[in-house]
């Protein structure tokens, strides 16, 4: 039964996930994303996290959706607005793109151990938000960190998107 609620669960992951990224809309775009956020949820619950899944519902689907939403309302996204970029812009955004994505990817990798799971009981509840947190910040603060700055060259990046050309003023 919890197989087939895997399966259930991973196709819609990945069927909205591909939604997100092939919508024309960016409205809709950010709704398959809730959506995904949802199913991920569902994971966490399957893997007998429920305290993880209910803040990734709290967090992911209700607080940053929400100022997604927001955002992309107030920068009101429009294909028949938009100023096509130079292509010599869109070659060098590639190129970033592709050594932030090597570099992480390194890094990850560089890192990388293998581990044979073992389930043998501890005495500890798992559950707990303090062990939850000493397992975050000792056993993975890389990968803690890397989300962080990835994070960080969203806003970057929204910012840089969310900014009017002087050229579309003046014309």
């Amino acid at each position: 039964m919890v197989e087939i609620l895997f399966y259930i669960l991973s196709t819609i992951t990945l069927g909205s996930a591909v939604l997100t990224l092939l919508s024309k809309n960016p409205i809709h775009s950010a709704l398959w994303l809730v959506v995904s956020f949802f199913s991920i949820a569902g994971h966490y619950i399957l893997l007998n996290s429920q305290f993880l899944g209910m803040v990734h519902i709290m967090v992911y689907s209700g607080a940053i959706m929400i100022l997604m939403l927001f955002t992309i309302m107030l920068m009101n996204l429009n294909i028949s607005h938009e100023i096509s970029k130079p292509f010599i812009t869109k070659v060098v955004a590639t190129i970033a793109f592709c050594l932030v994505g090597l570099l992480l990817l390194s890094i990850t990798m560089r890192g990388a151990q293998t581990y044979e799971l073992q389930y043998a009981t501890h005495g500890q509840d798992f559950q707990s938000v303090q062990v939850l947190g000493k397992v975050l910040l000792n056993e993975y603060v890389m990968p803690f960190e890397m989300v962080a700055v990835l994070l960080l060259l969203s806003m970057i990046g929204a910012v840089l998107i969310s900014k009017k050309d002087k050229t579309d003023k003046e014309a």
